[in-house]
């Protein structure tokens, strides 16, 4: 679905990402096997399991969910808190078999605590610049400047059918001109598994959202024309355009999240910006 930041914010976005990428799993984990579990702790974070007498907390949990990801997404309820309390205290256990072997006086291991002190010292204060850049005032800035370049950015509806050769579409267009259902044909004999379901429909576009050659012949036509059989890298296409329209602006709360993010992003790019414009940076191993 196209979106105000989607069309011309994101691809800034897209540069950014890779300044925030979420260490919290390496992190986590370390820190769960460096430091003492069941230290003192408010009591709005309760107890919610006991490893050979270490307390097991709400907030080892959550840290553990972050950890896992998309692996713990996959279970709910009761399996998912299961799944997260047998992780814990896999990491518990291992933890202290560890430090029976004095793995933790090891090179290699104070090595990566030292970095990954530095990384979380760093993502918590990406996310305290991000944050204290987050005002109504920049979000509506940033709104009004996507708004202006959009200007009168046309978009177009179209229907297709994608086929392997040019004799295909030749013959599926003799057909449509003929009276068959153009939907009809699409569901029956487009190579487009996704748009096939819906007819052929690939709804509203703007023209960089598709490859030159279908973009260039989609906006030449008017509505309810049909092209000729157009060549793509994808094969060979009869192109029906449904609509023509200027493109809708989206409503600023309907885009708020999206546009939240990508300020916090850009503050924190500015501020990594920053920090490296004032340091002396020596490569030991270029010439």
């Amino acid at each position: 679905m196209t979106t105000l930041i989607h069309t011309r914010p994101a691809f800034v976005m897209r540069g950014l990402h890779a300044l925030c990428v979420r260490a919290l799993g390496l992190i986590a984990a370390a820190l769960l096997l460096a430091l003492p579990i069941g230290m003192a702790r408010s009591q709005d974070d309760p107890v919610v399991a006991k490893i050979n007498g270490v307390e097991v907390r709400q907030s080892d949990l959550a840290m553990a969910e972050e950890d896992m990801g998309q692996q713990a997404q996959a279970l709910t309820g009761d399996a998912r808190r299961d799944y997260l309390v047998s992780y814990v205290t896999d990491v518990i256990l291992a933890a202290k078999a560890a430090e029976t072997k004095k793995v933790q006086d090891q090179g290699e291991f104070k090595s990566r605590i030292a970095f990954i002190r530095n990384k979380l010292l760093m993502e918590t204060l990406l996310q305290a610049e991000g944050k204290a850049a987050v005002t109504d005032q920049a979000m509506k800035k940033v709104y009004d400047e996507a708004v202006t370049q959009m200007g009168s950015e046309q978009e177009v509806r179209a229907r297709h059918i994608l086929v392997p050769t040019e004799a295909e579409a030749k013959a599926i267009l003799a057909e449509i001109k003929k009276g068959t259902d153009f939907a009809e044909l699409a569901k029956q004999k487009s190579k487009d598994p996704g748009a096939a379901a819906e007819g052929g429909d690939l709804g509203y576009f703007s023209k960089e959202q598709m490859v030159p050659e279908f973009a260039e012949a989609a906006y030449k036509m008017d509505k309810g024309q049909l092209s000729e059989p157009v060549k793509t890298q994808f094969g060979w296409h009869i192109i029906k355009v449904e609509d023509k329209r200027t493109k809708p602006v989206p409503e600023f709360d309907k885009v708020k999240d999206q546009i939240e993010t990508f300020v916090m992003r850009k503050a924190q790019s500015e501020f990594i910006t920053k920090l490296r414009d004032g340091a002396k940076i020596e490569r030991m191993d270029k010439k």
